[in-house]
């Protein structure tokens, strides 16, 4: 009878038909967090196999590297987000055939966008020290112009397939994007303990085999969804229409815009500490940083399923709904608060069986980094809220304004004030507890229907 049970919830887990928008929540949340424990895994374990195949200085340059590639995949022209929202009123409406318009001029505009980043890409390319850039020795610099090329070429393609994980999330189903990002970590995990069996250490093999798998693991995912769930809504030159790409992009930008902005302040760390410390120091941050990711990872697993939820709420008014999934969100953020709490006090420990005694990494970069992990799951609790809905104009110009202060003010207080590389998460961190005043007051007026002037754009 219990392996019956068992084997009815694990089937009605996967069921995501006729479910209603709370039964979706859950079932997406249990499913992510399975998959996220061993992402997790895969994520911590990657980091002492790359130390061990690079050694550190590599391992520092590839981080800096990855810090301006992440730039490129994630500036999608806020077309990932316009396509999220605007997919997810058509799903909410049921209208297939606009959901259908949606992708297929998403996917046009998106190719279009890229072909033209890339031939600006090809005219600078010559002009460019790669080795100056990411502070490596200058005997790196013909391997890492030539490599660099062919790594664009891979995230450009990785940032088109990636257009897949919107239409997923707009669907109400992010489990299925932790399962391709799960894919993705554990492939390339794969891949190096397999290369460290086969070769001596390799920069250019190491950059391939991380820039390649993600392509091939969203390549298959896009044939399988497309050919199957998605083929109602599959990409098709028959229903572009360059008209509803207004509606993307006018939405899409703004998003953009505070694309940018965060990726200024939340990408730039490792390259300012490369360049203010060197590389090795890039190590020390990262290790820092991957400690307490598993506070934002468990989190956003709660969160993932919730933008597109609130956008479907929104358009239906439901928004008692919306209230309630608040406020276990809030319940859930104390809780993780007070581990995020404990987890700064072990850490010491915590790194010396992690990575050795090899690495030191100070205590207050580990307070500092705890810090940033609390202010920046409470403001993500409203930011899911507020971008679902698509009143986004105050947090544009909010992201704008912490975009222009954060590299200054990162150097000051990392230069000037003498606190280091923890000066620069210290930065990041005052440019968070901004937001983490103005997004509930958005919140509450919004849901009481009092918003008004900026608050309502």
């Amino acid at each position: 009878m219990k392996i019956l049970r068992l084997k009815y919830f694990f089937s009605d887990l996967f069921n995501f038909k006729n479910a209603s928008r709370s039964e979706k929540a859950k079932k997406n949340i249990i499913l992510l967090f399975i998959v996220q424990v061993f992402n997790f895994l895969s994520i911590m374990a990657l980091v002492p196999v790359s130390i061990a195949y690079l050694g550190n200085e590599e391992y520092g340059i590839w981080l800096t590297l990855a810090s301006i590639l992440s730039w490129l995949i994630n500036l999608d022209f806020g077309i990932g987000n316009g396509l999220r929202n605007k997919l997810a009123e058509a799903l909410a409406l049921n209208d297939l055939k606009l959901a259908r318009i949606y992708v297929s001029t998403a996917y046009t505009v998106f190719f279009i966008g890229i072909t033209f980043a890339f031939l600006i890409y090809l005219t600078v390319h010559g002009m460019l020290n790669w080795a100056a850039i990411l502070k490596a020795p200058s005997d790196y610099v013909n391997l890492l112009n030539t490599l660099i090329l062919w790594i664009i070429v891979l995230f450009l393609v990785q940032f088109l397939l990636k257009l897949l994980t919107s239409i997923i999330n707009a669907d109400q189903r992010p489990a299925l994007n932790g399962v391709l990002s799960l894919s993705i970590n554990a492939l390339i995990l794969l891949a190096v303990l397999f290369l460290s069996q086969i070769t001596e250490k390799s920069f250019t093999s190491f950059a391939i085999v991380s820039s390649s798998v993600p392509v091939l693991v969203l390549f298959a995912a896009s044939v399988f969804l497309f050919s199957g769930h998605y083929k109602n809504i599959s990409p098709s030159i028959r229903f572009i229409d360059f008209k509803y790409s207004s509606n993307l992009v006018k939405l899409g930008m703004q998003f953009f815009i505070i694309q940018i902005s965060g990726l200024i302040v939340f990408t730039t760390d490792n390259i300012i500490i490369a360049q203010l410390f060197g590389p090795g120091q890039v190590v020390t941050y990262n290790i820092a940083y991957k400690y307490f990711y598993m506070i934002p990872l468990v989190f956003n697993v709660v969160l993932a399923p919730f933008w597109s939820a609130f956008t479907e709420a929104y358009v239906k008014k439901e928004y008692s709904w919306i209230q309630n999934a608040i406020r276990k969100l809030l319940i859930m953020w104390i809780i993780l608060s007070l581990i995020a709490v404990f987890m700064i006090i072990i850490s010491n420990i915590v790194y010396s069986i992690w990575v050795g005694s090899e690495i030191q990494v100070p205590f207050i970069l580990s307070i500092f980094t705890g810090i940033f992990v609390i202010i920046a799951n409470w403001n993500n609790i409203f930011a899911y809220f507020i971008n679902g809905v698509g009143k986004i104009r105050i947090a544009l110009y909010y992201s704008i304004f912490t975009a222009l202060i954060n590299i200054p003010l990162s150097i000051l207080l990392a230069k000037q004030f003498g606190l280091g590389i923890s000066g620069v998460i210290l930065a990041t961190n005052i440019c968070l507890i901004i937001a983490s005043v103005w997004s509930p007051i958005q919140y509450y007026k919004i849901i009481n229907n009092k918003a008004s002037g900026i608050w309502n754009k």
